[in-house]
């Protein structure tokens, strides 16, 4: 995507099986499981890059020794951070005591995260600032063993200020109304509420206080303290847990919103936020990995045993189809195969668009995310190269010669790598007008391979704000002088904002929304606006009164066709200086249906919300616009 988007967070979970001598003796090293966290933390840097954060839980330690570690970084390269820390402190007990290679059991009390279980993760913040109190695991810590709670996630809540309110009314008093402290503390209510009880049946089984240890962990239900504390969540959520004793879970949406994947066998267990990171670090099959039902958790108990459990009534399935698009690594078989089909599927409009004038056109694709969907247009170019050739043939049959046949042969798609991201350059400069001048270089071009009778067409995954193609991609490309220059989105058009972990909070920074806004204005229609801002405030008080909201910034586009608002999409984006005329083409909804059939999640192309506070988000930020409001809504 050129323009710049937050990406959803990352989560990598690792419950060694064996005791930690095993994996010395099988793999040549007691340190197998922080390996293998590393790896599969660095194979999901591309969800995050604001921080990263690692926890583990130490298991059957003696009472006194430390069995809880947590480390986390904001540095510029987190995951390097946090593992060099731990490298430097594995070097430095091992340079104390060299003899402590070969005593497990002493590298297991004195070294931190040589831990059975491991919970890391990758942060891309959707909104706040980026301090180390922002980055995940976030840690619950009492004395009692089981009523510590380390939680992560890749997760976003609608409805936030209600979980806060709960939790007031419980009788706490939250640090912060961030949605990690409202989930994190709701779970942690119930858990404390789950020992306490079990506490109670152990004593009145005789049992002391140190034998109520063992009993609570073997009779503590995650499921039960799941059910309760998730129960009015509303939000798109891949949730990971672990408890101090030993007990771990991941908890996915109803809607199956945000992704998570799970692989087991007699040695380990492992969690992560996309299918190929367990298959490339643990070197597994594509069939050997699970994805994780929506609406269900999977738990992990200290004992080792694992239970699929569900937590959350089924709703319609509606995973994130730009975790298809854009997000997860296009290595994943299914991910790349739909990809391609979307660059197949949108060819019939740029054959259009071109008239059929393949001879004279340049393909090329920007940036790196969109190669593949680009690979999938180019099997549909060649497809029509060939049907015109064909056709060429067919017409010269009578009169065919050896140097016709040849130069019919000889006609090939043209593809460059004309957009050459300067990963360099950085904008440090933020007054205006100097700014845009750094921004309008940010990419390169190649000279020479573009002549002035040519369409260049280039391929986008998606247009969000647009600004980068304004200020930087059109400019650049319109130095190669072509006649026509054709971007287009393996996507739809984004017209609504994402509640669910995407940085898209405010309808204002969306082109397509902005088009809507500029034709009504053209039309003399422009009223639609004050009507809409006041059904969407109207809606808002009725949710108060617990009324379901329906999503009214529906109304915006009703009038228009996706080409009309296309073609204002490509207006916005010109600017004056632009000599090549400019089209803008986007993927039909249908036709992203087709490529990813599984993942029907749809809500900023469509306003189709999953869930109910989708639709309160979507009619708060019309009210924020119309007001000028710049708080996100959610």
């Amino acid at each position: 995507m050129s323009d710049p988007l937050k990406h959803e967070c990352g989560i990598a979970l690792v419950r060694l099986k064996k005791p930690l001598d095993f994996y010395k003796e099988k793999y040549g090293s007691s340190f197998y499981g922080i390996n293998k966290m590393y790896l599969m933390m660095e194979k999901q840097h591309n969800r995050g890059q604001d921080g990263a954060g690692l926890a583990g839980i130490k298991l059957d330690v003696a009472p006194g020794e430390r069995y809880i570690s947590r480390i986390r970084s904001n540095a510029a390269q987190p995951i390097q951070d946090i593992f060099g820390q731990i490298n430097a402190r594995i070097n430095s007990e091992f340079a104390k005591d060299p003899s402590l290679s070969e005593d497990i059991e002493l590298q297991k009390k004195r070294i931190p995260y040589l831990s059975e279980l491991l919970l890391g993760h990758v942060r891309y913040g959707t909104f706040g600032g980026n301090s180390i109190e922002t980055v995940h695991p976030f840690l619950r810590q009492n004395n009692w063993m089981h009523r510590n709670l380390i939680i992560a996630g890749n997760f976003n809540m609608t409805n936030t200020n209600e979980l806060f309110q709960n939790l007031i009314e419980l009788g706490m008093h939250p640090k912060e109304k961030a949605d990690t402290i409202t989930v994190m503390e709701k779970i942690g209510h119930f858990l404390d509420d789950a020992v306490r009880k079990l506490y109670k049946q152990a004593k009145a089984k005789g049992l002391s206080k140190q034998q109520a240890s063992p009993y609570i962990v073997e009779h503590l239900s995650i499921e039960k303290i799941l059910k309760k504390a998730a129960k009015h969540w509303d939000g798109g959520y891949a949730m990971a847990g672990l408890l101090g004793h030993g007990d771990a879970f991941v908890l996915r949406d109803p809607a199956g919103i945000r992704p998570a994947y799970y692989y087991e066998d007699d040695e380990v267990v492992v969690v992560a936020s996309e299918r190929p990171v367990i298959q490339t670090v643990f070197n597994v099959a594509f069939e050997q990995i699970h994805e994780l039902t929506p609406g269900h958790a999977l738990i992990i108990k200290k004992s080792g045993v694992t239970a699929l459990s569900q937590i959350h009534p089924a709703l319609p399935r509606k995973s994130c189809s730009f975790e298809r698009i854009y997000f997860s690594r296009g290595s994943d078989a299914e991910i790349y195969r739909e990809r391609k089909t979307l660059g197949r599927l949108v060819m019939p409009k740029v054959l259009k668009s071109i008239n059929h004038d393949i001879n004279n056109t340049v393909f090329s694709f920007i940036p790196n995310t969109a190669e593949t969907s680009f690979y999938g247009m180019m099997e549909a170019a060649n497809d029509e190269l060939n049907k015109q050739k064909t056709q060429q043939i067919l017409a010269l049959k009578d009169h065919l010669e050896a140097s016709a046949l040849e130069a019919i042969q000889n006609q090939k798609i043209r593809t460059e790598k004309l957009a050459i991201k300067d990963v360099k350059l950085r904008t440090f400069i933020t007054e205006d007008s100097s700014r845009d001048d750094l921004v309008a270089h940010v990419y390169d071009v190649t000279y020479g391979v573009v002549q002035p009778q040519d369409n260049v067409v280039i391929i986008d995954d998606s247009i969000v704000r647009g600004t980068t193609l304004k200020k930087s991609i059109l400019k650049m490309l319109d130095r190669l002088n072509p006649k026509k220059i054709i971007v287009v989105s393996s996507a739809p058009q984004i017209r609504y904002p994402d509640c669910y972990g995407i940085d898209m909070a405010r309808l204002e920074h969306l082109v397509a929304f902005n088009a809507a806004i500029a034709l009504h204005k053209e039309r003399g229609n422009a009223s639609i606006v004050d009507e809409i801002y006041a059904n969407c405030k109207a809606a808002l008080a009725q949710t108060a009164e617990g009324q379901e909201n329906e999503n009214h910034v529906k109304a915006l586009y009703a009038g228009f066709t996706d080409e009309e608002i296309s073609d204002k999409i490509a207006e916005i984006i010109t600017t004056e200086d632009l000599g090549a005329k400019v089209q803008v083409i986007f993927q039909s909804v249908d036709d992203l249906h087709t490529a990813c059939p599984e993942h029907l999640g749809d809500w900023y192309f469509t306003g189709d919300y999953p869930t109910k506070g989708g639709s309160v988000v979507v009619n708060r930020a019309f009210v924020h616009f119309y007001e000028g409001n710049p708080e996100r809504a959610y």
